[in-house]
């Protein structure tokens, strides 16, 4: 298939000035068939699966229509959640950077009424889920009477959630003259009701029979706890020794951090994140392209445009936040008829729950696999290079070495003394970076932590802190309903918490200080026995682990309920 470019849609200087700078060249097939298509005016139905490059699909021409002295909505974008349409959001202001007279509002529930009313005061291009939007509309903070363009993006999803209704409303109430745009991933009977009512002659696209498949590549996970991760990394890094791999984080500082520790574990890496020059992403792509770097770790939008085709592993360092950045992400191994394989790392049952979904949404097999020990990691080293030499025995020997050979042997060296002076001249590995994880190898025989460092039993006690959670014995809750839970939602293991006490509606859980304020975000949206929990740390906690009197703690439970309902007021 001919691959076409951004630069042949003739696009306004503005727009092509911001799709470079988010790393773009080559168009997806969706980008190329539908572009010209609702630039056109007409009513498009694009039958497109998640990942394939919509946004900027429908996004281009969305932001291109805009008039830039009319002062209303002129552009709808639905999307079924409120992650996608933050997601979606972004992207289009990214696109219009260079449109200052571009106003965009996102609109979504489990938001504040508040800013949103303040945005779609100035508002001429809106990105909502059907729900919210209908809400505004009832207030009157969002009127279509001039709408021109209306795009509804992940159509099935939204049917599958409900929004039929409120979608079909939305619709009746914008202008007879206008474009209507839908990206669906099937086109089930809801869709073409809605594409027979409301859209005039639409041209359907089936990008679908165009999508490169991902058959190509195995996807597999490890489950780790969570302040092992970077140990787990290491391990995978050295067991596999990829010829050239991408590791994928969802900040710039896990970027920063992952770059550091990938260096010092022997590995020639660099990083690419959104913070960095134009001239910096150039140099790091060059080096990753010419092999001075071969493990390259970068955010997903840093990473988009990277056309290497030669990636055989992608190890996804923290779960994507959305499916679309998972296929964006393993789709950069297993290209030009190579195989390639995406590892991801799980911290507990609920990410790996998270995983196996976004893996049946994909409809794709993610299976677990183990972690190597440090055993397993010198086996492969020395199986690796056992399969050098033999490669290297078959070919033609030189005379030269020969004749050196002979020299040795004359002087009393048996052949066996100068095959192992050679193999360690030829095979200096560096391992440097398995020196911490000996020194925390964790025994075969334990089924906690399986292949992961343990802590030498004879260290100093660990430093506890105290969180207090509102739940306690009213809800019928016990010591082992929290430990599930804390071990679940922050990926630490069942031994690093400490004791529990449980009063009538609240509990104070002891748990690892230098990891207080990770296992409290993790915590955030928590359920115990079925009940939303609000978890924060208990003020001037004990970590000698001497606990206050029961009266105190009682008290210090009445302040954390007093400070949970001002916040929900």
């Amino acid at each position: 298939m001919t691959k076409s470019t951004f630069d042949q849609l003739d696009l306004p200087v503005e727009l092509m000035t911001a799709i470079t700078k988010m790393g773009f060249t080559e168009t997806t097939p969706v980008q190329a068939e539908a572009i010209p298509l609702i630039r056109s005016g007409a009513d498009v139905l694009a039958c497109s699966q998640t990942g394939t490059g919509k946004t900027l699909a429908f996004g281009i021409p969305a932001v291109e229509s805009i008039e830039k002295d009319e002062e209303y909505v002129q552009v709808l974008i639905l999307t079924p959640t409120r992650e996608l349409a933050q997601q979606c959001g972004g992207e289009i202001r990214k696109l219009a950077a260079q449109l200052p007279y571009i106003k965009t509002a996102d609109i979504y529930g489990g938001a504040d009424f508040s800013p949103q009313f303040k945005s779609l005061r100035k508002a001429n291009l809106v990105i909502g889920t059907p729900g919210r939007v209908m809400d505004h509309m009832r207030r009157d903070s969002l009127k279509l009477d001039h709408l021109k363009m209306v795009i509804l993006d992940e159509a099935d999803e939204m049917l599958n959630m409900g929004f039929k209704e409120d979608i079909e409303t939305i619709l009746q109430d914008v202008p007879q003259e206008r474009q209507i745009v839908l990206f669906s991933a099937t086109i089930p009977n809801g869709i073409l009701a809605i594409t027979k009512q409301f859209q005039k002659d639409p041209v359907h696209l089936d990008i679908n029979r165009d999508q490169a498949t991902i058959e190509s590549i195995t996807q597999t996970y490890v489950d780790v706890p969570k302040h092992r991760k970077m140990d787990a990394l290491n391990l995978l890094l050295h067991y596999f020794k990829p010829h050239r791999a991408i590791v994928f984080a969802n900040t710039k500082t896990m970027v920063d951090e992952l770059v550091e520790h990938v260096s010092n574990a022997g590995f020639s890496t660099d990083g690419l994140h959104g913070d960095m020059k134009q001239q910096q992403r150039s140099n790091v792509m060059r080096n990753f392209k010419n092999g001075q770097v071969n493990v390259l770790v970068a955010t997903d939008v840093a990473a988009r445009g990277i056309d290497v085709s030669d990636i055989d592993y992608v190890f996804n360092f923290d779960i994507p936040k959305m499916t679309e950045y998972y296929i964006h992400r393993i789709g950069r191994t297993g290209r030009a008829g190579r195989m390639g394989t995406a590892i991801t790392l799980c911290c507990g049952k609920r990410q790996v729950n998270i995983l196996q979904q976004l893996g049946r949404k994909i409809k794709s097999k993610i299976t677990a696999i183990p972690l190597p020990t440090i055993a397993d990691v010198e086996q492969n080293y020395r199986n690796r290079d056992l399969e050098l030499l033999k490669k290297h025995m078959e070919k033609k020997t030189s005379p030269v070495h020969l004749d050196m050979i002979g020299k040795l042997t004359n002087e009393g060296y048996s052949t066996e003394q100068i095959a192992a002076a050679l193999m360690d001249i030829t095979f200096r590995h560096d391992l440097r970076g398995l020196i911490n994880i000996k020194t925390h190898a964790k025994s075969k025989n334990s089924k906690e932590e399986t292949h992961i460092q343990k802590k030498d039993s004879k260290q100093a006690k660990q430093v506890l802190a105290d969180l207090v959670i509102d739940i306690g014995s009213a809800n019928r809750v016990a010591p082992n309903h929290i430990v599930g839970a804390i071990t679940e939602y922050a990926g630490i293991s069942s031994k690093s918490i400490g004791r529990i006490d449980i009063s009538g509606e609240y509990s104070i859980v002891s748990v690892p200080a230098d990891q207080l304020d990770e296992i409290l975000v993790d915590l955030q949206g928590c359920k115990i026995c079925g009940k939303p929990v609000s978890a924060m740390p208990l003020a001037d906690p004990y970590q000698t682990r001497k606990r206050k009197s029961r009266s105190d703690f009682n008290r210090k439970s009445r302040k954390f309920h007093s400070s949970s309902a001002k916040k929900r007021r």
